[in-house]
C-alpha cells in the first residue's frame, strides 16, 4: 500500500480508489455536481437556531435513482465530531456506521472545495471479514490523515434518534432537534446532511461510494461527484 500521509492526492494516487474513480468518468459524471447538498451542508454555520429542518429538498418530479442506491447520513453537533452512517433502507439500521476523528467545523472548512473526498482503509491482513464489517479504519480527507476510528456495532441513543428523525428523510441538509437528553449546549445544534450514494465495488477490498445529484441533468463538474467516501483493505 503506498504511503499517504503526505499526499493531498490520496485517491488518485492508490491504485484501488483510482479504478473506483475510473467507474464515474465521461457520461457517468453526469449524475453529479459540485453544487447542491454540498454547498448546503456549508451553510450550517449560517443557520440559527430557529430553523430546524431547513433545506429539504421536495420530491422529484420523476425516478431516477436505482433501485441499488444507498443513503448516506453525514450528521454531527456544530461543536462536536463528525458521524457516517450508510443505510440500504432508510427504515432499517445502517450497515456502517462510525464516528470520524474530525470536527463538523473541520469537514465544513474541506468543503469550501466542493469537492469532498473521505477514505477509510483497513490495515487487516485477513479476508475472513466483509469489507464493511472490519473495525479499526484509518480516516483521510481530502488526501490527509486525520486518525483512526473504530466502526459502531450498535447505534447509541443520540444517533438512533437522528436515524428516527430523518426515517422520512431521502435527500437534504439541515438541523435537527436537540436531543432531550444531551445537556451539554456548549456542542451546538445537530447538523445533518442526507444524500443517495451509488456503490461501486471493485474487488472484496474496494469499495466507493458516490453522491448522487438530484438533478441528473447537471454537470457543473469534471472532477467527479462532489462528496465520495472510499473503503479499501490494506495488503
Amino acid at each position: 500500500m503506498p504511503s499517504v500521509h503526505s499526499s493531498p492526492f490520496y485517491p488518485m494516487e492508490n491504485p484501488a480508489i483510482a479504478s473506483l474513480l475510473r467507474h464515474t468518468s465521461g457520461e457517468k459524471r453526469n449524475k453529479f455536481s459540485a453544487g447542491g447538498l454540498l454547498k448546503m451542508f456549508k451553510l450550517f454555520p449560517m443557520l440559527t437556531s430557529g430553523c430546524k429542518m431547513v433545506a429539504l429538498l421536495g420530491r422529484p418530479r420523476k425516478p431516477m435513482l436505482k433501485d441499488s442506491a444507498t443513503t448516506g447520513t453525514i450528521f454531527g453537533y456544530r461543536k462536536g465530531r463528525v458521524s457516517i452512517a450508510i443505510q440500504e433502507d432508510t427504515r432499517q439500521m445502517p450497515m456502517f456506521l462510525i464516528e470520524l476523528p474530525m470536527l463538523t467545523s473541520a469537514l465544513n472548512k474541506e468543503m469550501s472545495s466542493d469537492i469532498v473526498r473521505i477514505a477509510l482503509e483497513s490495515e487487516t491482513k485477513t479476508n475472513k471479514k466483509k469489507l464493511l464489517e472490519e473495525f479499526v479504519w484509518a480516516v483521510y480527507c481530502n488526501g490527509k490523515k486525520v486518525g483512526y476510528s473504530i466502526r459502531r456495532k450498535q447505534m447509541g441513543d443520540e444517533e438512533l434518534q437522528v436515524m428516527q428523525h430523518l426515517r422520512g428523510v431521502s435527500m437534504g441538509a439541515g438541523v435537527l432537534p436537540t436531543a432531550s437528553d444531551h445537556k451539554d449546549s456548549s456542542d451546538g445544534e445537530m447538523t445533518y446532511m442526507r444524500a443517495r450514494f451509488e456503490r461501486v465495488i471493485g474487488s472484496k477490498d474496494s469499495e466507493a461510494f458516490y453522491m448522487i445529484n438530484p438533478d441528473n441533468n447537471i454537470n457543473n463538474s469534471n472532477q467527479g461527484p462532489e462528496f465520495s467516501i472510499f473503503f479499501v483493505r490494506a495488503h
